[in-house]
């Protein structure tokens, strides 16, 4: 498999924060001070309303955050579940991308901060976004959003949580989801995959750092076989809901994402995949950066309103 190059706007946004040393090396402390202590864009699409909320989990309370870009009531609803491989990030990191989200698409997003680990094993971030996906469909005229427009949507550990919640609604009977997001998606542990040996040392997510994440989250467990926790162990996806798969030409798990694609369609599940050439792992965290950031962004925004206004019932 041939490199591919970083596009050029990608490429400066990955010089603009210089040498950048291995997770491992500067420790999850580190890492995580960094994510949250990074600068947020200075213009943010504008919400009619923003709120917080607790939803009741199996362990307590779960925090959200409900954008709602407009103020009527009745629209769409995402559950949205962000990234940072399930030991970082938070709705506070990953607000520009649930922002963006929510304008593209015309819908009210409710943002999880599900529990991390290693302080929280899994299948605690599991739990949290099924628990948090339940009761938006259960509280969805209280909340004053479509139950029957509900779509879950997440970026690589997140995306990797999007496609369990679907699969366990799909098993467990409900709730109902009309669409699942699924953004640069974790949903696989082949760590043999040609891209990631092709992309070993991809910028802002190397071969190592994933190693380090896996270890992180799986401790003394040893990695998980539950596909609710790693989407690609499960042996059957048909009946599913119609899926929206994004990858990056230069991310390492980019073949994670579009395997897991292929078999979809072949389940005959609707299934529409969009690789952008050019872009790393997490490019959608600041799609302003990026040309094909803001393409990507303005296209999952068009499908899903598509989605929206057209359900299918599957």
């Amino acid at each position: 498999m041939v490199t591919p190059a970083l596009d050029p706007d990608a490429a400066a946004r990955v010089a603009s924060f210089g040498t950048v040393a291995p997770m491992r090396q500067r420790g999850l402390a580190a890492v995580r001070a960094g994510l949250e202590s990074a600068p947020l864009p200075d213009a943010m699409p504008a919400m009619a309303v923003v709120t917080e909320t607790a939803i009741p989990g199996l362990a307590g309370d779960v925090r959200a955050r409900i954008y709602r870009p407009t103020a009527g009531t009745g629209g769409p609803v995402l559950v949205y579940l962000h990234g940072g491989g399930l030991v970082m990030g938070s709705n506070h990191s990953f607000e520009p991308l649930a922002r963006e989200l929510a304008a593209a698409s015309v819908a009210t997003v409710v943002a999880v901060d599900y529990r991390l680990a290693p302080e929280f094993r899994p299948p605690a971030q599991f739990d949290d976004a099924y628990a948090a996906t339940a009761w938006v469909s259960r509280n969805a005229t209280e909340l004053g959003v479509d139950g029957q427009r509900l779509a879950v949507v997440g970026d690589s550990a997140g995306g990797s949580l999007a496609a369990g919640v679907a699969l366990a609604a799909r098993d467990r009977g409900g709730p109902a989801i009309c669409a699942q997001v699924l953004l640069y998606p974790g949903l696989d542990r082949d760590m043999s995959a040609p891209s990631i040996a092709a992309l070993a040392d991809a910028p802002l997510l190397a071969r190592d750092d994933i190693d380090y994440m896996h270890a992180l989250v799986d401790g003394d467990a040893g990695p998980p076989t539950d596909p609710y926790l790693v989407p690609a162990y499960a042996s059957e996806l048909s009946g599913l809901p119609p899926a929206i798969v994004v990858t990056g030409g230069c991310d390492p798990i980019r073949d994670w994402g579009e395997r897991y694609a292929d078999r979809l369609r072949d389940a005959g599940v609707q299934t529409i995949t969009a690789r952008y050439p050019g872009m790393y792992h997490g490019f959608l965290m600041r799609s302003d950066a990026t040309a094909r950031g803001r393409l990507a962004i303005a296209e999952v925004g068009a499908l899903l309103r598509a989605k929206f206004t057209n359900p299918l019932r599957y």
